[in-house]
């Protein structure tokens, strides 16, 4: 079968698919899933709703034939769902697809677990890291988890040869700004790349303004003060995350600046949910039922990727660009349900 190329209405192409394989999450991280909103009442979704490991593989496969290259396994918590590596090889198995990835916080990545996926085919991971030091870290997180059990499980990933690593630290005014210097510090000269990414209105339940938000040049001006840093073109058409070296060789940093910076013009990204959801938007307020398509109307593969392009086809989506007052308003989806 001959792989296609598929365009939106504004002529973005579809390349890079996010896989949530569930909605639950070990933390509480009060830019995703707030204690106050997701407490113990609130209710996952049962195992027999989510997508089984073989029909996510079936929709991946269907999108690679599309143009997807890039594969990233999100949640929630992904590690938090039983055997992964099952997914992991299915995945890897894909003629096509590029480069498989994984999304964590790293908080259950142990030396086993971190050697079983990369024997699995997983090629690397991005951690979730918001600060270096206890007090903050644990404030973001709430639920306990030190700092200490993140680095342990960058430093079993590294061991396994899941590398690069990527370090992810959402920056929000007023909680962890100060740590943006000591993460700098910490991760130069270490080979993984540190990017800082803006605090963004995804979902409806984070209590997002606008004053929150630490902009994306303030953060290269800080860092740049201290360790001088200099712009370096990106690795591919669409990279989402701006990238800087530091001039003195100690590696390089990304900038994810979403709100004040928007790059919706090259988004190239769709989302499946752990129920079979597609979103082709991050800020979305709506999907299309997957799920429905395989299970109820058994859509064969060749229908399966006939309606996936007629949905990437009318895609318009360019939230960021547009978000305004009555748009920050809109019931968006949580980004627990759909990744990051």
């Amino acid at each position: 079968m001959k792989n296609e190329t598929v365009q939106d209405r504004l002529a973005r192409p579809l390349r890079d698919l996010r896989i949530s394989v569930t909605d639950r999450c070990n933390f509480r991280c009060i830019y995703c899933m707030p204690r106050h909103k997701f407490g113990a009442r609130h209710q996952f979704l049962p195992r027999r709703e989510l997508l089984s490991y073989e029909e996510i593989a079936r929709v991946a496969r269907a999108f690679v034939a599309l143009g997807v290259r890039k594969l990233r396994i999100t949640g929630g918590e992904p590690l938090v769902r039983h055997e992964l590596e099952r997914l992991v090889r299915y995945l890897a198995e894909i003629p096509g697809a590029a480069d498989l990835s994984l999304t964590t916080n790293a908080s259950r990545l142990t030396p086993e677990k971190a050697r079983i996926l990369r024997n699995a085919g997983l090629q690397r991971i991005t951690v979730s890291l918001d600060a270096l030091d206890d007090r903050t870290f644990m404030a973001i997180n709430d639920v306990g988890v030190p700092v200490a059990q993140v680095l342990e499980g960058i430093e079993n990933a590294e061991a396994a040869g899941l590398a690069p690593i990527k370090v992810n630290m959402v920056v929000k005014r007023g909680v962890n700004e100060h740590s943006i210097l000591p993460m700098a510090r910490f991760f130069h000269g270490t080979g993984h790349i540190l990017r800082f990414i803006e605090y963004m209105d995804v979902g409806q339940s984070n209590g997002w303004r606008l004053n929150d938000v630490f902009p994306g040049s303030e953060i290269v001006e800080k860092i740049h003060a201290e360790l001088p840093i200099e712009p370096v073109d990106p690795n591919y058409p669409g990279e989402v995350a701006k990238r800087w070296r530091y001039l003195d060789g100690g590696g390089e940093i990304g900038v994810i600046s979403s709100v004040t910076q928007p790059f919706c013009g090259s988004c190239a990204r769709a989302r499946l949910s752990a129920k079979g959801t597609l979103y082709t938007c991050l800020f979305a307020t709506s999907g299309y039922d997957l799920r429905h398509q395989i299970r109820e109307a058994r859509a064969s593969d060749e229908q399966l990727r006939r309606y996936l392009t007629s949905l990437w086809r009318k895609r318009q989506d360019r939230y960021s660009q547009i978000r305004a007052d009555n748009t920050i308003q809109l019931p968006k989806i949580e980004m627990s349900y759909i990744g990051g």
